[in-house]
């Protein structure tokens, strides 16, 4: 007889189907990438899910919708950076514009009726965790009123993104300047710089794309201040353009090609396949004092001196003795050329501080400014709103020194909390968009594992976390990311010892970590003594008012194995087969 059950309360058996789909609510910040793919999937694959997902802006589609500056667009394949089950064939350029992609989340969103589940317009700020009630208590603002409002759920995901806080340039005297100030991702969209003086401060993505667009305007005059080095890669891709037969240099897609791409859905998938493939094989780029490491230091050196030919000495500053991937890596198309271009200065001198008519320098020299362009990207590591767990711990003293999680999605405290690309979770290569994907697809197992079993509260161990950040920190020690550069994939503004912002290994490593969840990984607390009693009333659901009585036969659901030779499976033949 088993003692542990001598003292249980006698069974009574749960009047419910074993599919148990009893009633949850969750809540889901943010409506960029991963919010919209949450609103369509948890709809698709769960039932009885109360859906909210709060968005802070006046429209979706997150950083796309906010960043409107001069160039702004995707510096990866426009055909890698969409849904997989969402192609596009009518993406304009190879680097898809902002514009175009806040528009091609638009038209998902409004396919899969997204925005039946989308509050915009209502910032989130504050959560904290009721362990009596086993729920988040959520405190809103509705940002046209003013309002506060209350909400609570059973499952909180933080979709927010790290590119949402703005970071301004610390340099005495911002505050003086008399002319236009503007921030790369707060754009004055209506201000006009021809015939104008103008200083840009840093040289990451955002200025490398806005430099070339302005620099063609009617008298403008650019002055460019940067104090990092960096790689300027060719167009990710090129060698896919290649073997496709297109001209790499030319980035745009002809009329002609795109109606290709609408008309020949094959060639399309053909097409993207290829991208794909490139992305996921130069892996080794990241490793040190690998082969295609040498190889990719030699070729940009070559490449980025013959573009900055006319000006050599912007060369002997800005190429890099770090290895190439230790910052982001950016194609920049046009930006060296227009840094040598008449109308540019290139100033890589350290700046004293920002006075009223514009820039002094350290030397003594002053640059006057008609407008003062800060491209000084986004605060990655700090926490926006106070998220309290447990015994009013915050997320931000939780990822203080650094930010840790279990598997990038989840940390030890904070019962039912996931992040869509959270610590550890953006790429060096690769798909970003399949990493958002297969978070959120981990995600809704974990919501149905709750649902389905009666669960109240799903938490990561603290061992697991510990484990996990043990494996990051000694993966990254063979990699490019731990040289001597400045980063936001790194702690501690940048600087920090510990690679925060990048999965420990390729995407296709992280799409098959996250293929489906250890249970035995996290703290599960049942609702109920018996922890089989979600077992039910002895029914399934399919036999009462869902789904078919005979499922198991229908062609979409049956796997049928290749006869005489069952090893060579069309499906595992792809990929090998996990549980």
């Amino acid at each position: 007889m088993d003692s542990t059950h001598s003292n249980a309360s006698p069974l009574t058996l749960k009047d419910a189907p074993v599919e148990n789909l009893r009633p949850l609510k969750v809540r889901v910040i943010g409506a960029g990438y991963s919010g919209i793919y949450l609103g369509i999937r948890i709809p698709q694959r769960l039932r009885n899910i109360d859906l909210k997902i709060y968005e802070k802006n006046e429209g979706i589609g997150g950083t796309w919708w906010e960043n409107r500056y001069p160039g702004c667009a995707c510096d990866i394949p426009s055909h890698s950076y969409q849904y997989s089950f969402e192609p596009n064939p009518t993406w304009s350029t190879f680097y898809a514009p902002a514009e175009e992609i806040c528009n091609y989340l638009t038209s998902a969103a409004e396919k899969y009726n997204v925005l039946r589940f989308v509050k915009l317009r209502h910032r989130v700020t504050r959560c904290a965790w009721d362990d009596s009630a086993k729920k988040w208590k959520l405190e809103i603002e509705n940002v046209k009123t003013g309002e506060t409002l209350g909400d609570d759920c059973d499952v909180l995901v933080n979709a927010r993104g790290g590119l949402n806080n703005i970071s301004w340039p610390q340099i005495p005297g911002l505050e003086s300047f008399q002319g236009e100030v503007m921030h790369s991702a707060a754009w004055n969209q209506i201000y006009d710089f021809k015939h104008k003086t103008v200083g840009i401060i840093g040289g990451g993505s955002s200025s490398i794309q806005i430099v070339p667009n302005l620099q063609k305007l009617e008298g403008i005059k650019l002055n460019c201040f940067v104090r990092s080095k960096a790689w300027i890669s060719n167009p990710f891709g090129d060698n896919a353009m290649k073997a496709l037969g297109l001209d790499p240099k030319t980035i745009e897609f002809s009329p002609e090609q795109i109606q290709a791409f609408q008309t020949d859905p094959e060639s399309h998938l053909k097409f993207r396949q290829t991208i794909e493939r490139e992305g996921n094989t130069v892996h080794a780029l990241s490793l040190a004092k690998s082969d295609v490491q040498k190889h990719a230091v030699e070729a940009f050196t070559a490449m980025m001196r013959q573009r900055l030919d006319k000006k050599p000495e912007i060369a002997d500053f800005l190429i890099p003795s770090f290895a190439v991937g230790c910052r982001r890596l950016t194609p920049g198309p046009g930006y060296l050329e227009a840094l040598v271009e008449d109308n540019v200065n290139f100033i890589n001198g350290k700046i004293a501080e920002i006075i009223p008519r514009g820039i002094k320098m350290e030397d003594g020299g002053e640059v006057e400014l008609d407008v003062l362009v800060c491209a000084t990207g986004f605060q990655t590591t700090t926490v926006p709103f106070p998220i309290i767990r447990r015994n009013e711990i915050s997320l931000a003293a939780r990822f203080t020194p650094y930010a840790e999680s279990y598997l990038s999605m989840c940390i030890d405290g904070f019962p039912n909390y996931f992040m869509m690309l959270g610590p550890n979770s953006a790429i060096g290569t690769g798909s970003q968009t399949m990493i958002l994907e297969t978070e959120g697809d981990y995600i809704i197992k974990c919501i149905r594992k709750l649902q389905k079993e009666d669960y109240l509260s799903i938490t990561p161990k603290l061992a697991r976390v510990r484990d996990f950040q043990d494996y990051v920190g000694e993966y990254f020690k063979h990699t490019v990311y731990m040289d001597q550069c400045q980063s936001w994939y790194r702690s501690e503004s940048r600087q920090g010892v510990r690679i925060t912002g990048l999965w420990p290994g390729s995407t296709l490593h992280a799409l098959e970590t996250m293929r489906a969840p250890r249970w035995e990984d996290f703290e599960l607390e049942s609702r109920e003594e018996n922890k089989l009693r979600w077992l039910g009333n002895g029914w399934s659901v399919t036999q009462i008012d869902m789904g078919d009585p005979a499922w198991y036969l229908d062609p979409t659901i049956v796997d049928v194995p290749k006869e005489g030779e069952p090893e060579k499976s069309d499906v595992n033949r792809l990929r090998p087969f996990s549980y």
